[in-house]
């Protein structure tokens, strides 16, 4: 049954989609998750204009994410974009997320070659390589930032490495994602300061691509961004402009999951430390506590999808045009779906067929492209990390970049040793 709205709309208070987005920083965001879902299913917010209703439980979300009846808006042209500040610069970031069928399933094909398992295998000898290689100067430093000595360089290196990038220009990446990753959010959620900074980010990585795009036509290589000249070359369908938009959002996307993958995962385990114990006395568990670790505590708490036709969800009739926030975090923690949702269960996804599919990498036509490689690189990371380091502790309380759409952390001190 629909909510008109939460019981603290009704009193005068920000409306849930503010409550939630606010909550994105915090150490611990999910009893507000939980509140909010408990005020009801869907709950109809109206937000400087921007009007949506945010869906909050596992059935509903999962509904919405496979119906052929929601989308971005954008290719219908129905998307009114009123969560866009005026004059302001869009990313490239959701070139593909943008997309719905049959142009999102055109892009999708030319760019999921890179992310097969097949192609996944070729580089695990480097990322395992690499991880070593880390893990070497970590544990010789005895205390680090987790994120900054482990879990950004990891997969910043593989997705530079499908790319094309040269190892040498890794380092700028780092610079530009965060303000892009930030500018994620809706407008309405930034400051000038955010808009300006997104601004310059992507017009600094947009030239970079286009440089090498440059390169690429005149010496083409074997990765990603060859096959996608190539596929310009041989098509009209594909312009430079939409080239450097994928290249954006990959570049983004491989690398935002996977850092957040590791640092949410390893607080995670220090804070369960019989999850800690079971995990290294069993390592064959270490895939299914990844899938775990995405359910536990996503990257991405939230999606958008706008309705492409008139419609329902379970129920809850829908107009098109109308818009939707999937709050995937509270999903994934649904008691409706999850026997004790809260708790953090290395096994919960061994051997198991009765345990819902988690929201974490999303669901539908628009599933996390880069997913196979994000499992990869977590499930090599934390097998050598649990078997090199024979003691983690938490220094500090991790502390997450300030953001309403993308849960991040931008520091995690902690002690290892071998």
């Amino acid at each position: 049954m629909e909510n008109a709205a939460t019981p603290a709309q009704k009193a005068g208070q920000p409306p849930a989609i503010l409550t939630a987005l606010e909550a994105v920083s915090r150490p611990d965001p999910y009893p507000t998750y939980r509140s909010i879902q408990e005020s009801g299913a869907f709950i109809r917010c109206d937000v400087g204009g921007w009007v949506t209703t945010m869906v909050t439980g596992y059935a509903d979300c999962s509904a919405t994410f496979q119906s052929p009846s929601f989308g971005s808006g954008y290719s219908a042209g129905i998307h009114a974009d009123a969560h866009r500040a005026p004059g302001s610069t869009d990313s490239g970031l959701k070139s593909l997320l943008r997309k719905d069928p049959p142009e999102h399933t055109r892009l999708r094909g030319l760019v999921s070659r890179a992310f097969t398992p097949g192609v996944v295998a070729t580089l695990t000898e480097e990322i395992t390589s690499l991880v070593d290689t880390l893990l070497d100067a970590a544990l010789a430093a005895a205390e680090v930032d987790l994120i900054e000595a482990f879990a950004r360089p990891l997969p910043l290196f593989v997705i530079c490495r499908l790319l094309g990038v040269p190892a040498q220009d890794e380092p700028v990446f780092s610079e530009w994602i965060v303000p892009m990753v930030r500018g994620l959010a809706p407008d309405m959620t930034l400051t000038p300061e955010d808009l300006r900074a997104r601004t310059e980010a992507t017009n600094a990585i947009h030239d970079y691509f286009r440089e090498l795009v440059a390169e690429v036509r005149a010496r083409p290589r074997h990765d990603l961004l060859s096959q996608l000249v190539a596929a310009a070359r041989d098509s009209d369908d594909l312009p430079e402009q939409e080239i450097l938009d994928l290249c954006v959002l990959l570049l983004v996307a491989g690398f935002e999951t996977t850092v957040n993958l590791i640092g949410s995962g390893t607080v995670a385990l220090l804070r369960n430390p019989d999850q800690l114990a079971r995990l290294r006395a069993d390592p064959d568990l270490v895939p299914a506590a990844v899938e775990e670790m995405l359910r536990y505590d996503p990257t991405f708490p939230f999606t958008v999808r706008t309705a492409l036709r008139d419609t329902e969800v379970n129920g809850r009739p829908f107009r098109r045009g109308d818009g939707v926030v999937l709050l995937l975090a509270a999903a994934n923690r649904d008691p409706g779906a999850y026997r004790e949702p809260d708790r953090f269960d290395v096994a919960r996804y061994a051997d198991s067929t009765d345990v819902p599919r988690h929201l974490g990498l999303g669901l539908g036509v628009h599933y996390c492209l880069g997913a196979p490689l994000a499992r990869a690189e977590g499930v090599i990371a934390f097998r050598a990390l649990l078997a090199r380091a024979g003691r983690i502790t938490l220094l500090d309380e991790p502390s997450y970049r300030t953001s309403a759409w993308v849960r991040a952390m931008s520091q995690l001190p902690i002690g290892l040793s071998g």
